[in-house]
């Protein structure tokens, strides 16, 4: 999965792998509560709209599929005589909520919605792909392969939604604001080897 293909305007340095590497623990760690937040997030996503048919059938199988990448990410962890620590503060999808416009209805909040789910969807994609070509253990680079196989299902998956309700004009173009709005967040994020985003 290229950058170009998720849309991403400014790639992460390879070297943030390494990076990862020396705090692995803590990397693992960072990968499970995201893993865990997403679920949360498409539970709340069907919550906020049971009336949309297409949304609750389509994401009612990504919440046990995130739950799964939870388990199995706590699992590597036990494999490697690592503990699950605490959850930390995620500075980059905190600053990526503000990308919605506030006070909107209901029915119009849903795109942005959808958009932030496949802006992260995205990103960690981009991260997998590099973890599952740089790490140094070969183990690693094929199990963080298929978790970036999965974020780019679910990426597509969030853009399909909104094009489907919003059509595919509206869509683009506030899919561009929020590419560009992403971008001026990673320029500015210091990167960090304990965290996914």
């Amino acid at each position: 999965m290229q950058i170009t293909k998720l849309g991403l305007q400014l790639p992460t340095d390879p070297r943030w792998v390494n990076l990862a590497e020396i705090e692995l623990g803590e990397i693992l760690t960072d990968h499970a509560y995201c893993e865990q937040k997403a679920a949360t997030s498409c539970i709340t996503l069907i919550q906020a709209y049971p009336d949309r048919t297409e949304l609750v059938e389509e994401v009612a199988p990504i919440v046990t599929e995130e739950w799964g990448h939870f388990r199995m990410v706590l699992a590597e962890m036990k494999k490697r005589g690592l503990q699950l620590g605490r959850q930390r503060k995620d500075e980059y999808v905190n600053q990526l909520l503000g990308f919605q416009i506030k006070g909107q209805p209901r029915a119009q909040a849903l795109l942005d919605k959808l958009l932030i789910c496949a802006m992260i969807e995205a990103r960690s994609c981009e991260r997998f792909r590099l973890l599952s070509l740089y790490c140094t253990e070969e183990d690693l680079r094929g199990w963080y392969h298929k978790f970036m196989v999965a974020e780019a299902g679910h990426y597509r998956l969030f853009l399909d939604l909104a094009e489907l309700y919003f059509g595919k004009e509206k869509t683009q173009r506030r899919w561009k604001e929020c590419l560009e709005f992403e971008a001026a967040i990673m320029e500015n994020l210091v990167p960090r080897g304990d965290r996914m985003h």
